[in-house]
């Protein structure tokens, strides 16, 4: 299950516990955003040697803020708790896969 993250400090917790790690910042009520939620799982059990997480804009809009999120889905790759690219819009297994490589 992809781990839901709803302030800083979880965030901050995430990224210290994987060395690599995708955070898809989506909202409840964005259609591409349900498109992306399948795809984030099934990435999650294929590449297991990276992170993944989701961050609900709406519930955590400092997180949103802070990261500059202006669209969704925004997935943000981090290494070593330090963004590493980002990018936007529905990808597929494959792109997360090369994203988290």
């Amino acid at each position: 299950m992809v781990t839901q993250i709803s302030n800083k400090q979880e965030l901050q917790d995430f990224l210290a516990k994987n060395s690599v790690a995708l955070v898809d910042f989506f909202a409840t009520w964005c259609g591409p955003c349900k498109v992306q939620a399948p795809i984030l799982e099934e990435a999650e059990s294929k590449y297991p040697n990276a992170g993944f997480a989701k961050v609900d804009v709406d519930a955590a809009s400092e997180l949103a803020q802070e990261y500059g999120i202006m669209s969704i889905p925004t997935l943000i790759v981090f290494k070593h708790g330090a963004e590493i690219k980002r990018e936007t819009g529905v990808h597929s297994l494959e792109k997360l896969g090369e994203m988290v490589a």
